[in-house]
C-alpha cells in the first residue's frame, strides 16, 4: 500500500488498517521466533506501512483540529 492509497482513506479507516497491520506484525514476529517465516522482507514492509499510516493519520487529525 502506497502513501496515495493511504491518504484516500478516512481516519476511521486508517485506524482499522493500523489494527490489521499490527496483528500481521505480531503474527510475523511469532513466525520468525518459531522459525517458520519464509519471507523476512515482509516484516520490513509491514513496519514501514505502519509508520506511513500513523504519519498520515496524525496529519489528518491535525487538519481537523
Amino acid at each position: 500500500m502506497n502513501a496515495a492509497e493511504i491518504r484516500d482513506k478516512s481516519v476511521d479507516q486508517l485506524d482499522d488498517e493500523l489494527l490489521k497491520l499490527k496483528k500481521e506484525q505480531f503474527n510475523l514476529r511469532f513466525q520468525q521466533a518459531s522459525g517458520q517465516l519464509e519471507n523476512t522482507s515482509r516484516m520490513r514492509e509491514v513496519r514501514r506501512t505502519i509508520a506511513r499510516v500513523m504519519t498520515i493519520r496524525r496529519e489528518k487529525q491535525k487538519q481537523g483540529s
